[in-house]
């Protein structure tokens, strides 16, 4: 396939998607609030958005809003994101980017790449999904799966596929 060809397949992808899904929702429930938005991104790494969906119904109930999760016990948030794999080095990292939103922005979150990238356990997936979902930026959550339906989309060729793809 050249790539004209994948141009108009990727176009037909997308027109068929927006039929489908013509208003995106995020799976995660944050109600809009920015950082538990970004916690909750945090946590889904390697876990479903569902499992987190959950685990966060009791975690936002203990701590309500970034200045609870500032000052929270570690100990007792890796109990509570236990269920989410990783727990040690997420529980941690939300604690610390609750920190780092307050003293270092005032408890507004950012919308440029840079900044939010500064933030523990943020990678461009959790930041492309704060500046889309958040502030209505062009943006791509991009993982796996999408490289995987991707490539049996036919858009890029199988000599490229990876163990990944």
């Amino acid at each position: 396939m050249n790539q004209k060809e994948k141009k108009v397949r990727a176009a037909s992808v997308v027109e068929a998607l927006k039929k489908i899904y013509p208003v995106p929702v995020c799976a995660l429930e944050s109600g809009g609030d920015p950082w538990r938005l970004l916690v909750m991104g945090r946590l889904s790494a390697q876990c479903t958005d569902a499992r987190v969906n959950i685990v966060c119904r009791e975690l936002f109930a203990r701590f309500p809003d970034a200045a609870a999760m500032a000052a929270a016990d570690l100990a007792e948030i890796e109990a509570i994101v236990r269920p989410c794999g990783l727990y040690h080095t997420k529980a941690q990292n939300i604690i610390d980017a609750s920190r780092m939103l307050l003293t270092e922005y005032g408890g507004e979150m950012p919308h440029e790449m840079d900044e939010l990238l500064r933030f523990p356990g943020v990678g461009r997936k959790i930041a492309n999904l704060l500046r889309g979902d958040l502030f209505g930026l062009p943006a791509i959550v991009a993982d796996t799966h999408c490289i995987r339906i991707c490539g049996r989309l036919g858009l890029y060729p199988q000599s490229e596929k990876t163990q990944h793809g």
